[in-house]
């Protein structure tokens, strides 16, 4: 594989977070206009920012379908219509539970959950670009677009956790000797004989 493809995936990656963050928090600064006043420069950028995340977010899952093997592929990332990735997500889960019952610390090496929890958010972050725009493009003024607003501002307290979990999962990894922030930010690959939390004791 070439070192082209994994820069582009994180391009893509870092795209992604820096449009997510500040729809987020920029989010605390719009107001819808009242009708037949002018948007503020909030809101203006809280929608075009949300445009170019729909288009950045079309260009991460083309990239998805059409990267080689060496990365995850779509069936890892939305495992829930494929029976065999299915069942590796719940072995994943079978043994975190199994480990907690036992009172060990559960292994971070879980593969087919980590991909299907990355392949999460980023549907909850397509969900969330698509329902803007339809709502603000399609929609807007209708009861259908009440839904859609509401079901947008939802999905944003979702993404809220996501993201908050997300970042803590990928320290706890970082401060565990694993390379994870090299790996999802950095341009070079990480160490190789880093340890992996991968044992429980």
């Amino acid at each position: 594989m070439s070192s082209a493809k994994p820069l582009l995936t994180r391009v893509l990656h870092i795209a992604l977070l820096g449009i997510v963050l500040h729809q987020l928090f920029g989010s605390a600064f719009v107001e819808r206009p009242l009708p037949g006043d002018d948007p503020e420069l909030p809101f203006v950028l809280h929608v075009w920012t949300g445009v170019g995340g729909l288009g950045v977010l079309f260009a991460f899952w083309a990239w998805i379908a059409l990267r080689e093997a060496g990365e995850k592929p779509f069936s890892q990332l939305v495992p829930w219509i494929f029976p065999r990735r299915v069942l590796a997500v719940l072995r994943d889960v079978d043994a975190i539970v199994g480990d907690l019952a036992a009172m060990r610390w559960p292994s971070l090496n879980r593969p087919a959950l980590v991909s299907a929890i990355h392949g999460l958010g980023l549907l909850l972050a397509t969900f969330l670009a698509a329902s803007g725009a339809l709502w603000y493009f399609v929609l807007d003024g209708s009861f259908a677009g009440k839904v859609m607003l509401l079901a947008h501002a939802l999905a944003g307290n979702l993404m809220w956790a996501y993201l908050i979990g997300h970042a803590f999962m990928a320290i706890l990894h970082h401060a565990l000797g694993e390379d994870t922030l090299v790996a999802m930010f950095g341009f070079h690959p990480p160490r190789r004989d880093a340890p992996t939390f991968a044992r429980a004791k």
